[in-house]
């Protein structure tokens, strides 16, 4: 279903401010919504080493159909090589939220 939806996730290095990626891609209703959480430590394995780093959430809700844009967008602005990009189905919603949901994704004459 293009229009159920969906979360996305995403980290944010802590030491940049995520507000301009968050706000573009509200503008282009590629998102409704973007949480942005406070910082956390992340421990990874990256480059054939155990690495650590202070990192923001974010949770982005969108709807399927605009994953697409929103990763290609995402890519395009994130600072990581290879950022976080996972995509969470829903099992639905409150009627009214999810209606808001669609109309601040679709697409506007």
């Amino acid at each position: 279903m293009p229009e159920h939806p969906v979360i996305v996730l995403t980290t944010w290095p802590a030491d940049r401010d995520p507000a301009p990626f968050a706000l573009a891609i509200v503008d282009a209703r590629l998102a409704a919504c973007v949480n942005v959480l406070g910082e956390m430590q992340s421990t990874y394995r990256w480059a054939g080493q155990v690495e650590t780093a202070t990192e923001r959430q974010l949770v982005i809700k969108t709807v399927a159909e605009r994953v697409p844009a929103l990763e290609a967008r995402l890519r395009a602005l994130h600072p990581y090589e290879v950022p976080e990009f996972l995509v969470i189905p829903t099992a639905g919603g409150s009627d009214g939220y999810v209606a808001w949901l669609r109309e601040m994704t679709g697409q506007q004459d």
